[in-house]
């Protein structure tokens, strides 16, 4: 049986010639170079868009603009109803216009330190956190403020009340900066991340009402 006749070899425009054996090879080497770069760019693609897919998932779960901001609290209030029960003035300060509190409340931690606690925001929108530790030791306050080393000592309101400056430190959250005294039975507890104004200027309200209600005694 006859052999086919072979097929012409591919005349190859640019070089007005037949193609070699090395160049069809080189041809035929390019083009799926070619091809397997175009699918790498397509894979990236996809992994890319699959990726923002995930994020948007995530922002769509976990960040919901729509939950409406808490509501403020009235502090005095509810100091006044839990007083009774803790058996103790209780810090409730009054404040001018611009100061809000976002929560408060009692609560009993592990070691049996009944606490009253306030969550203020200043008028500068900036967070100031109030504990007050009813015959509290000085373990308490070291746990509340994550033992943190005293920084200095200052004057408030007739109060002496030991500083805790940790501004310059990273990952210090809310507790960047505190102050604590102690009056009567109460061990006070002032921590957040206003400017020291604010906190000169809660101490100030909650020293002069804690005095007017006897806590001292």
């Amino acid at each position: 049986m006859p052999l086919p006749p072979d097929r012409p070899a591919r005349v190859v425009a640019e070089l007005g010639r037949p193609e070699t054996p090395e160049e069809t090879a080189a041809r035929k080497a390019e083009a799926s170079r070619k091809h397997r770069s175009n699918q790498s760019l397509i894979n990236l693609v996809l992994a890319l868009l699959a990726s923002l897919g995930v994020v948007l998932v995530l922002v769509i779960v976990v960040v919901r603009p729509d939950q409406p901001a808490r509501q403020p609290v009235d502090f005095v209030s509810d100091a006044a109803k839990s007083q009774p029960v803790v058996g103790a003035p209780l810090a409730a300060p009054r404040l001018p216009s611009g100061w809000s509190a976002n929560d408060d409340g009692v609560t009993t931690s592990a070691d049996g330190i009944t606490a009253w606690t306030i969550g203020f925001i200043t008028p500068r929108t900036q967070f100031i956190g109030l504990k007050q530790g009813i015959d509290a030791n000085r373990t308490w306050v070291s746990n509340e403020l994550e033992r943190a080393r005293a920084t200095g000592t200052e004057s408030i309101g007739g109060l002496e009340w030991t500083v805790y400056d940790r501004r310059s430190a990273s990952g210090t959250g809310n507790i960047a900066y505190a102050i604590t005294t102690t009056v009567g039975r109460s061990s006070i507890v002032l921590y957040g991340t206003a400017e020291t104004t604010e906190f000169r200027m809660l101490a100030t309200a909650i020293a002069v009402q804690l005095e007017a209600d006897g806590a001292a005694k």
